[in-house]
């Protein structure tokens, strides 16, 4: 979960408070956004709630770069030092 509870610049439709309400949760904004919407449909109070959060939420700074997931872990040695795959075993030639 990201520890910065901000709206989005980047990502936004109309305030940033569903991207942001998305990153912060490590979800998609597209699940966040259909919740809303089908909140507006089955009769909630999400149009209220999305104002009450554009409201209270501060906007991200502007250096902010959301920090991308790594694919594969750190490793004490680089790539060309390493004899062995470390996924499969096998003997890297």
């Amino acid at each position: 979960m990201n520890t910065q509870f901000a709206r989005s610049k980047n990502d936004r439709m109309i305030a940033g408070v569903c991207a942001g309400l998305a990153r912060y949760f490590n979800i998609d904004p597209a699940i966040v956004r259909l919740l809303f919407v089908l909140a507006v449909v089955l009769g909630g109070a999400s149009p209220l709630i999305y104002l009450v959060l554009w409201v209270v939420m501060p906007e991200d700074q502007p250096g902010y770069i959301a920090p991308a997931p790594s694919a594969l872990p750190d490793h004490p040695r680089p790539v060309e030092e390493w004899k062995f795959d470390p996924y499969t075993g096998e003997k890297i030639k």
